[in-house]
Formats: C-alpha cells, sequence, structure tokens
C-alpha cells in the first residue's frame, strides 16, 4: 500500500510541476494546490500506513499504537494550504479585475521584452 501511494505522490508532484511551469496564473495556483497534497500524502506514508490501536490513556491492550503526530502535521498543512490558496486566489482574482489577463508574460509589461 505505501508503494502505491508513493507513486501517486510523485504522479502528483509531475502533474504540479507542469501546471507550475504554464503561463497562466490559474494553473499555477491549482499547480501549488495539487503540490501541496502531494505534501500531505506524502507525510502520511512517511508516517506508516499501520493498522493500530488509538493511545488512550489507563487502557492496558499492550497492542501497537497509531502515531498521532503525522495525522496533527498533516491537519495543520491542510488548513494552512487551505488559506494560502484562498489568499492567492483573491489575489489572482483582483489582478484579473485590474489587468484583465491571467498570462504571466503579459503581467511582466512592455519592460522586460
Amino acid at each position: 500500500m505505501e508503494t502505491l501511494i508513493t507513486i501517486l505522490t510523485g504522479v502528483l508532484v509531475t502533474v504540479a510541476t507542469y501546471l507550475i511551469l504554464s503561463k497562466s496564473v490559474l494553473r499555477v495556483i491549482l499547480g501549488t494546490a495539487i503540490l501541496s497534497h502531494a505534501a500531505h500524502l506524502m507525510i502520511m506514508t512517511m508516517g506508516g500506513l499501520k493498522n493500530g490501536q488509538v493511545p488512550i490513556l489507563g487502557d492496558e491492550s499492550g497492542g501497537s499504537y497509531v502515531d498521532p503526530l503525522p495525522q496533527a502535521l498533516i491537519l495543520t498543512s491542510i488548513v494552512i494550504s487551505f488559506a494560502v490558496t484562498a489568499l492567492v486566489l483573491v489575489l489572482a482574482y483582483r489582478t484579473y479585475q485590474t489587468l484583465g489577463t491571467d498570462n504571466l508574460e503579459e503581467l511582466r509589461g512592455n519592460r522586460y521584452e
């Protein structure tokens, strides 16, 4: 199972890299969102996908427990990536309203040509 998720993470990183290298602002934003999802999957895979019990105080079953640290890191990362994506989408929308384009080469202006 971990091999399958690692391959899926690689595919997501490849798609995100392709989208980030495009000329459209919206594609760049979607690429960064996909890249953050790939990071979430990689953190989950590195934490291990073992079946275990919930670590409850006072429980003396003695079985293997699930590590809660990767889950906490992923939850924090999801919230941060959602906030950053929302902020960048609002900035891109405002830029499109002001300048009328979402092409990154046109946003650079005539000074760089």
